[in-house]
């Protein structure tokens, strides 16, 4: 509901408590309901629509009208002095400290004031302290709970902020180190290739270009993430079926790759899918970058609730060499965002040497449901 429509509703409401001593059945002896008293009550709950622009000024307004109402009129008395106690409480739940404490500090010195022109019972008195500090009490619980509630939200859309940053970072690592490296091993043996097999070396440069292109492809779709009028920033991301492209470019880098299936092959979430081909795709990097290796295999078990993917190459196990320390499990960007990838789907990732302490394997267990 909007502010003003609240406000307004309030007031109706204030406005037709103060009202029932008006119309219900007096006894004789009782001061009689005049128009005048209707009026000077209505005049003091009308500043109740303007209470969230000028807390104070409203509360100020209301006292006012009171103080009149006791001093001119005997009419009809109130239960509750309704609209003093709404004011009272916007002031405790919008204001500064320092306008809290002051009204305080004069209810203090007028509520006495306001309870000797009408009875001067001490009841009266305790009555109206307890009625107004429990309004403010009321109004500080309800600022606390909304700067709390505005808190946890800032803390939600800074979390928010830091794993998109995060899921970008793994995007933008994973396409470049990806192509990068596949460039590099690629024009690597362009040279040799130039002076022992041209034909080879024609397909060196093709896969380099073919490489380059796919990579500008998948930046483009990734900074449309940034773009503020981007109407999907997740979509569309890379699928299992894009898989053997991914394969072939690696297999133009002089790798044999092999890519088996088991189990039922079935469409999975498209979230799924991106973390599949991502998974494959910085295995494969860490193949091409630090394996040294000759052959790599890529399998894929579909199960009944979980998606297996394993990636082993025959080439140096972990912390073998120089380079290939980073395959070591725990360190690398790569194997991190491994996973991180597959956490994010209630999965675990493993990394180690291959069947018979030969080489390097990767496995990934994602949660895909029945």
């Amino acid at each position: 509901m909007p502010p003003r429509a609240f406000d307004l509703g309030l007031a109706l409401l204030v406005q037709l408590a103060v009202t029932m001593p008006f119309v219900v059945p007096r006894g004789p002896g009782l001061p009689p309901a005049t128009w005048s008293a209707y009026a000077l009550t209505t005049l003091a709950v009308l500043p109740l629509v303007w209470r969230r622009r000028a807390p104070l000024t409203v509360l100020v307004a209301v006292c006012l009208a009171q103080f009149c109402y006791e001093l001119t009129l005997d009419g009809p008395g109130q239960p509750l002095p309704y609209a003093g106690l709404a004011a009272a409480y916007t002031v405790a739940a919008l204001s500064p400290t320092r306008t809290r404490i002051a009204m305080m500090a004069l209810a203090v010195l007028l509520i006495p004031v306001g309870v000797a022109l009408n009875t001067g019972e001490v009841r009266e008195l305790l009555f109206s302290l307890i009625v107004f500090f429990g309004a403010c009490t009321l109004g500080t619980l309800t600022r606390t709970r909304q700067a709390y509630a505005a808190a946890a939200e800032r803390r939600a859309a800074e979390q928010a902020v830091v794993r998109e940053r995060a899921r970008i970072a793994r995007e933008m690592h994973d396409v470049l180190s990806h192509s990068v490296a596949l460039m590099v091993v690629q024009a690597e043996a362009g040279p040799v290739a130039v002076r022992t097999a041209p034909d080879r070396a024609e397909a060196a440069f093709d896969a380099i270009s073919e490489t380059g292109r796919d990579a500008m492809v998948q930046l483009r779709r990734m900074l449309g993430v940034l773009r503020e009028d981007a109407t999907d920033p997740r979509g569309p991301q890379p699928t299992v079926t894009e898989l053997p492209a991914l394969l072939d470019r690696v297999s133009d880098s002089g790798l044999t790759v092999s890519c088996d299936t088991t189990g039922r092959v079935r469409p999975l979430p498209p979230d799924t899918e991106a973390t599949v081909y991502r998974v494959v795709q910085e295995a494969l990097t860490n193949v091409v970058k630090h394996a040294a290796a000759d052959r790599v295999a890529v399998r894929l078990d579909y199960g009944r609730e979980k998606l297996g993917i394993t990636v082993t190459d025959d080439g140096r196990g972990p912390g073998v060499g120089g380079s290939a320390g980073s395959r070591s499990p725990g360190h690398g960007h790569g194997l991190i965002g491994i996973r991180e990838r597959a956490a994010a789907h209630g999965g675990i990732a493993r990394t180690g040497p291959g069947p018979g302490g030969r080489g390097f394997e990767v496995f990934v267990s994602l949660g895909v449901g029945k």
